[in-house]
């Protein structure tokens, strides 16, 4: 008999004999047991791992649960700093109400400001015109009158000197050919007193300032040259004088009359 003969037999009475021979029913589980657990054993298995499983799903609930706790709280935490952003949020927005609200007064103010700046500048450039133009008037008329009034001076000083003093008073008109009083040739004018040879210098101004002073010397300077005489007095009469012509005055030699009582001050030679 072979070998697959025999498989066959086997395979075919085997089931019969297990079942009606316990021996054979016991080797065969003795050889199952070698490579398979038994009942038992796998149901003891099954239900360690079923604890396990059981187990580690306890573990991971009680895991996740705590992560969830975690999740709430920061969660409430999110909900409370969301709470407080929101409250910032509508102060914020408030605020920027008042503040648009008060930009838009302040806009409307700068507005008007400027309004009123434009209309002052107007105004303040009329003004400003209609001043210039009186100061001009006013300016001409002071040149006119300064100019008038020391024709007059003079004029009414030369009729007292020489009908009641017997002096001769010329106002004299040279011109400067060499420029040496102006820095450039120019008509030179001055007012010449001469009494039993005496010989006075005089300037007749409405006002006298440091610059008319020097150029009063230069004047005086100009005369004795062009006629070879030294002046013995040097006379500035003026209602104003500046202080710092006082003191070109007092370092050139110059006599200067501004009050009536520098005129009683001083003996007279004439």
């Amino acid at each position: 008999m072979s070998v697959p003969d025999i498989r066959e037999a086997i395979k075919k009475e085997l089931p019969i004999l297990i079942r009606e021979d316990p021996e054979i029913l016991a080797l065969v589980l003795d050889l199952a047991k070698q490579r398979f657990a038994d009942r038992a054993q796998t149901e003891s298995q099954f239900d360690l791992l079923l604890r396990e499983l059981q187990e580690d799903r306890q573990e991971q609930k009680r895991r996740w649960d705590e992560q969830q706790g975690l999740w709430d709280e920061q969660q409430g935490r999110w909900d409370e700093q969301q709470s407080r952003w929101d409250e910032q949020q509508s102060r914020w927005d408030e605020q920027q109400s008042r503040w648009d609200k008060q930009q838009s007064r302040w806009d409307d103010q700068q507005s008007r400001w400027e309004e009123h700046k434009r209309e002052f500048d107007r105004v303040h450039e009329e003004i400003m015109a209609i001043a210039e133009k009186h100061e001009h008037n006013m300016g001409a008329i002071g040149a006119r009158w300064g100019i008038q009034t020391e024709e007059s001076f003079r004029n009414g000083l030369a009729a007292i000197l020489e009908k009641s003093f017997g002096v001769d008073v010329v106002n004299v008109a040279e011109y400067d050919e060499e420029g040496d009083v102006f820095g450039r040739p120019d008509q030179v004018e001055l007012d010449v007193i001469v009494k039993n040879g005496t010989l006075i210098l005089c300037e007749i101004k409405s006002s006298i300032d440091k610059a008319g002073m020097y150029i009063f010397e230069r004047k005086a300077r100009f005369y004795e040259k062009r006629h070879h005489r030294k002046a013995d007095r040097l006379l500035v009469i003026s209602p104003m004088v500046d202080s710092r012509a006082r003191r070109v005055a007092e370092k050139l030699g110059i006599e200067v009359y501004s009050h009536s009582r520098d005129v009683e001050s001083r003996p007279s030679n004439l």
